[in-house]
């Protein structure tokens, strides 16, 4: 195998979670009478975890204060409602399965909160991740890399037999700064063009493709 272990970033990677994030963020708006936000505002809102979403989706100058109102709102929200809408990409099931069935290792690193990364990995891929990590006090965030190189520590895997696999700038940045290699995915949040100007090389638009690399 070309790698020993795929990390894949989760929201727009390995599942579609667009919808219910842009609900939740629409609800703790309208509890706090703010303004909505478009399914499109969010998608560009998202990446950099959910305080930066938060932050993104408020008017501009509110009080720090009042952001951890609607970003508590928010959390309360869309811990009971993560899983509504949100649906795996066609295809990552069974890439997963049979990277597995090769010998290879599998894991995801997220910016989305650790107690929504859980329920949502066990809920559409019990099993099929030998560890999974979101976003935890004192771990920094993605594109610091302090996670996957927790990722690598606990699977006992050297950075150059390791990938990471994400939709976004964040993702890209996040790989160099581990010293991964990275693979980008043509359908999550993001279009190619801007992440080819962000320093995207290597380009999947199917999840038959990421096999393709592992397995050649």
């Amino acid at each position: 195998m070309a790698y020993k272990l795929a990390i894949f970033d989760l929201d727009g990677t390995i599942l579609n979670t667009l919808e219910d994030l842009a609900d939740a963020v629409n609800y703790a708006l309208g509890e706090h009478d703010f303004p909505a936000r478009t399914i499109d505002e969010v998608r560009c809102f998202v990446g950099n975890g959910i305080r930066k979403l938060m932050e993104r989706a408020v008017p501009a100058g509110l009080e720090k204060e009042e952001i951890d109102r609607v970003h508590e709102t928010f959390s309360v929200y869309y811990q009971q409602h993560c899983a509504d809408k949100t649906r795996p990409y066609e295809g990552i099931l069974p890439l997963l399965q049979r990277l597995r069935a090769a010998g290879c290792l599998t894991a995801v690193v997220s910016n989305k909160a650790d107690e929504a990364v859980q329920p949502l990995c066990r809920r559409y891929y019990d099993g099929l991740f030998d560890y999974a990590v979101g976003e935890r006090p004192g771990i920094g965030r993605k594109p610091a890399p302090d996670a996957v190189l927790e990722v690598l520590r606990r699977l006992q895997v050297d950075a150059a037999h390791a990938v990471y696999i994400g939709d976004s700038e964040v993702d890209i940045q996040t790989a160099a700064n581990a010293g991964l290699d990275s693979i980008i995915v043509t359908w999550g949040f993001r279009d190619r063009a801007y992440l080819e100007s962000q320093g995207g090389r290597r380009f999947v638009d199917r999840p038959e493709e990421i096999e393709e690399i592992f397995l050649s």
